[in-house]
């Protein structure tokens, strides 16, 4: 299925990198500005630098819980206090190729299990990180823990 071109461009990033995951990047507005460093897990030797799959899991939260606010307030429900837990993991096709798979998950102290979980199948249909990587890489959502499908059953 070919991609969707976008109708109106609000907003672009732009960002550069030197040495790759054991180098440097910055945003051209100067606004982030960092150290990368690869994980001993990957055979890297850690170090105090971020890493890509850090930044992913950041920016997917931000934009997922942006989403999925909106949704709330739309609902009139109460998602103050929420959090979205994003994890990022890195690894071998099996194919020559690395590949990620996330699994994001929501504590909101005022919803009920069935109002989280519908927030976040809404959330999923709305966020952009969610409809780049959809069909591409395997996203797990879950409330505190528990799919979003066993809540709904």
């Amino acid at each position: 299925m070919p991609a969707t071109p976008l109708s109106k461009i609000l907003y672009t990033a732009e960002a550069v990198v030197e040495g790759g995951r054991a180098g440097h990047g910055r945003t051209s507005d100067g606004r982030l500005d960092l150290q990368l460093s690869v994980p001993e897990d990957m055979g890297g030797q850690g170090g105090p630098g971020t890493n890509p799959e850090q930044l992913f899991a950041i920016g997917y939260a931000a934009c997922f819980q942006s989403a999925l606010l909106g949704v709330a307030q739309g609902r009139h429900l109460d998602a103050n206090d929420s959090q979205i837990t994003a994890r990022v993991g890195i690894g071998p096709t099996g194919h020559g190729g690395f590949g990620l798979q996330v699994a994001l998950d929501l504590h909101a102290p005022h919803l009920s299990p069935a109002e989280a979980a519908d927030l976040m199948t809404r959330a999923d249909e709305r966020c952009p990180y969610s409809n780049a990587t959809r069909g591409n890489i395997e996203v797990t959502l879950t409330v505190e823990g528990t799919a979003i499908e066993q809540i709904a059953a």
